[in-house]
């Protein structure tokens, strides 16, 4: 670990949401592969920049091909995958702006450092959980991963042949097999009215 570092910065959250005009936070998606928590997270974001929020979207898929490259799909690697975008995600959230994120994030330990990352900084952490039937979300299969996963060509496969813990107190819990992708998102941005994140329309 790095010694004799120092944190930098010439504005405070509370002066920065001031100038900003609005609050940070991090919305966190979780649920299985094919559950739509990235078709949600796009839409999320779009509905937010249209209401001229500062937002931006964190994808596992998109991460995983620069800043997390270097990691594989082991428990160590996935825990790992996870820190980094908790970090990553924290930043944006002290930027003032609504961080977006959609991960599987299988284990319960690690959203759970994610939270407790956001509270030490004093910043807020939204869980919702992104829930579907497993046989629902095989059926969807976009990118034929569980099938892949079934026959034994990829391994570790999340709900197959590695562990989901779904959340046990999420912010959130979203059907995606009863509501819609554009049901959710609003659903989300309702709540963050709620919380005085955001103004309402």
């Amino acid at each position: 670990m790095a010694t004799n570092l120092t944190w930098h910065h010439n504005l405070n959250y509370q002066e920065r949401k001031e100038l900003r005009k609005q609050d940070g936070c991090t919305i966190w998606l979780t649920g299985l592969s094919a559950s739509g928590k990235s078709t949600i997270a796009c839409v999320l974001e779009q509905l937010l920049l249209q209401k001229q929020l500062a937002a931006y979207r964190l994808d596992g898929d998109n991460i995983r091909f620069g800043l997390n490259k270097d990691l594989g799909f082991s428990e160590k690697d996935r825990n790992e995958n996870i820190r980094r975008i908790s970090e990553v995600s924290k930043l944006f959230a002290d930027s003032c702006t609504i961080s977006v994120t959609s991960f599987i994030s299988p284990y319960k330990a690690d959203r759970e450092r994610a939270r407790e990352l956001h509270k030490e900084s004093g910043l807020k952490f939204i869980e919702v959980f992104v829930d579907v039937p497993l046989e629902v979300a095989e059926q969807r299969d976009p990118k034929g991963l569980y099938k892949k996963a079934r026959e034994g060509i990829i391994k570790e496969f999340t709900g197959i042949s590695a562990p989901y813990e779904a959340p046990e107190n999420p912010e959130l819990h979203l059907r995606t097999d009863q509501k819609s992708v554009e049901e959710c998102a609003q659903i989300i941005f309702d709540y963050l009215v709620t919380q005085n994140i955001v103004l309402s329309p």
